[in-house]
């Protein structure tokens, strides 16, 4: 092979290079990989004009489905999105912003990660937040190790309502410690309690419940709160903050650690990301959050600032005595739901919470009078809810598709039994046109 096809230097300079890092030829610099797996040509095409490049990116868009109707959820929401969002987001002095290591230039980041922790300790009813996380999976796996952190234990207790996707983040970061996780099998599309009874004693550090679950059911764990810290352990809380605008928040149950994904406050879906992943706690818990806490304080003139008043990383403390090796946040993402949330405001969000429950429960009703289709009735739910069709679920999705219409989310894959489960979740920006459209198609496909 050519050199110059590695690097636009003379053979000279190349030689040179080679003779620095101890290696006489380009071909013995790369002996260490298979013959087979290197690379011939790279075939790369002709450039392109800036305008010709946009043209082709936007024709390769355009393969995409268009116009396809959104029933799915499973922790990715089709919400609304104000036009503010997107307008302050994008200024320059937030959008290129970095971590503000040096308040004195960084004034303006740091008062909006304040007032980010302040909006999501008034959004969960708890006294401390971080300035984020990566995504609701990360948050709930830092969560489960501040209350090994706090209780000094080796045991976790997952409820199997909660989101697969956060359980299987869990058991990576806890993959190589000497910690037991308990995943508990659903009961009808709830907690099973009694199975819940039986393993918590004095080794169980937390148990980790979703609410609304994955089955879109809704459950009061308040008497849980109080069966959870009887054993000395700690209750995490994984909960949607758009339900929180009608739900009892996670501090009036009793939850000592709440998280959550952030995406539904005002990210949007992009294909899965990115996304922010938040966490609050009981202020006596601070000093085991993960990440950075950004505090109010005055300067020498008595004036207001923001500083990094926590910083528990290994980067900037001991290691042995850091709480979490997380090396960002989603900072541009979490201002994103702050903005959200700060545009909305308190009964805003209400009315919002309110639209898409009562979305859903039309939604339901009609699903519910389809011949050989069943909706869940276990528990009351939010805006997803979770039906038994008399197909499986998996093929009825894949042809729904193709009448634009994606239905839902399969449960077959994550629950063994539940291949004909569809869990359907309907947001405010659902129309009844596409609620009767989804439901007539649902029905034709079903009942031919």
């Amino acid at each position: 092979m050519n050199d110059s096809h590695y690097c636009p230097h003379t053979p000279e300079e190349i030689a040179e290079m080679l003779s620095v890092i101890g290696v006489a030829t380009v071909e013995e610099l790369f002996a260490p990989i298979p013959a087979e797996l290197r690379a011939t040509t790279f075939n790369l095409p002709t450039g392109m004009s800036e305008f010709e490049t946009f043209s082709k990116m936007q024709a390769i868009a355009g393969e995409n489905s268009q116009g396809m109707t959104n029933f799915i959820g499973g922790g990715f929401y089709d919400h609304i999105i104000p036009a503010v969002v997107d307008h302050l987001s994008g200024r320059a002095e937030f959008y290129t912003a970095y971590t503000p290591y040096q308040p004195e230039c960084s004034q303006g980041t740091l008062q909006a990660l304040f007032e980010y922790q302040t909006a999501i300790c008034r959004l969960t009813g708890l006294d401390v937040s971080n300035a984020s996380l990566y995504d609701g999976g990360t948050a709930c796996a830092e969560a489960a190790m501040m209350a090994l952190r706090v209780t000094g234990r080796n045991k976790i207790v997952v409820d199997g309502c909660v989101s697969p996707f956060s359980r299987q983040v869990l058991k990576t970061y806890l993959f190589n410690q000497d910690v037991e996780v308990i995943e508990l099998a659903p009961l009808d599309g709830m907690l099973n309690r009694s199975e819940l009874t039986a393993v918590l004693d004095d080794s169980v550090a937390a148990v980790l419940v979703q609410n609304p679950n994955f089955f879109g059911n809704i459950e009061d764990f308040t008497a849980l709160a109080d069966q959870v810290h009887g054993i000395g352990a700690l209750l995490i809380g994984s909960v949607y903050p758009i339900s929180l605008g009608i739900l009892k928040s996670p501090g009036e149950v009793g939850i000592d650690i709440a998280v959550g994904d952030g995406q539904s406050l005002g990210n949007p879906l992009s294909f899965g990301g990115p996304s922010f992943g938040f966490i609050a706690a009981t202020k006596k818990y601070i000093r085991n959050m993960p990440g950075r806490i950004v505090g109010e304080t005055v300067d020498r003139n008595g004036k207001r600032g923001y500083v990094l008043t926590l910083q528990a990383r290994e980067q900037h403390i001991k290691r042995h005595k850091a709480t979490s090796n997380i090396c960002s946040n989603q900072g541009l993402c979490a201002l994103r739901g702050l903005i959200f949330l700060s545009s909305v405001g308190k009964e805003g969000l209400a009315e919002l919470a309110r639209l898409n429950r009562d979305k859903s429960e039309y939604a339901k009703g009609l699903l519910a009078k389809i011949p050989g289709v069943t909706v869940l009735q276990s528990a009351v739910t939010f805006n997803e809810f979770t039906v038994v069709l008399p197909k499986n679920a998996d093929s009825v999705v894949l042809t729904l598709l193709e009448r634009g219409i994606a239905a839902g989310v399969p449960l077959g894959q994550y629950y063994e039994g539940s291949e004909n489960c569809l869990v359907v979740t309907v947001t405010e920006k659902r129309t009844k046109k596409e609620i009767d459209l989804f439901a007539r198609e649902l029905e034709v496909l079903l009942c031919n």
